[in-house]
């Protein structure tokens, strides 16, 4: 609580805290390569009597074989080059920290959607207040008052004004133009019948 403005700092700029982790996750350009960013991966099959293993050290680029990866030996010294000519290395360089900031902004974007998914569901239906104009429609055969809602939800959608409103408004268009949709196809096959 060293800095009570803080909160509501981050909350209007988004961007200073990208800023912010960035520095906070970015090692400096003169730090070396750390042990989990790069290894050499040597992949032996089994061997004899001698079960399949793997093998994972921290070593140079030039360095990454069998002789230098895979430790204890575990075939006698007169069998060591049969045994590694069958092992295959692989040299693997990774950054972490970039992996570490994909996961945080992949997290953030998640975490952001549920929240707004919570306010949906649960605040939401609390603020609005029930329109008696926006009813689902249910029937084939109110046609007429399909038309008659159909003005009043013009007129509905002159004062939205707001996201939600908006997306109701084209749900109900829609559910028109599928409701006018079965009508029409069941009057085509009563006069084909």
């Amino acid at each position: 609580v060293l800095f009570p403005q803080a909160p509501r700092m981050f909350a209007q700029s988004p961007v200073l805290l990208l800023v912010l982790l960035g520095c906070v996750l970015c090692p400096p350009a003169q730090a070396s390569k750390s042990s989990e960013d790069i290894r050499c991966k040597c992949i032996c099959p089994p061997y004899r009597n001698i079960s399949g293993h793997i093998y994972n050290k921290n070593v140079s680029q030039k360095d990454c074989n069998c002789l230098h990866v895979v430790e204890p030996m575990p075939v006698p010294g007169n069998d060591v080059e049969a045994y590694c000519l069958l092992c295959e290395c692989k040299y693997e360089e990774r950054s972490t920290t970039t992996i570490k900031v994909i996961i945080i902004i992949y997290l953030s974007v998640v975490g952001t959607l549920l929240l707004y998914m919570a306010f949906l569901v649960l605040v939401d239906p609390l603020i609005r207040k029930p329109d008696p104009y926006t009813q689902p429609l249910h029937n084939e055969e109110d046609s007429e008052d399909t038309r008659s809602l159909a003005a009043v939800s013009t007129l509905a959608g002159a004062r939205a004004n707001t996201v939600l409103e908006r997306v109701e408004g084209a749900q109900q268009r829609w559910k028109r133009q599928v409701q006018e949709q079965r009508k029409t196809v069941f009057d085509r096959h009563k006069m084909l019948s």
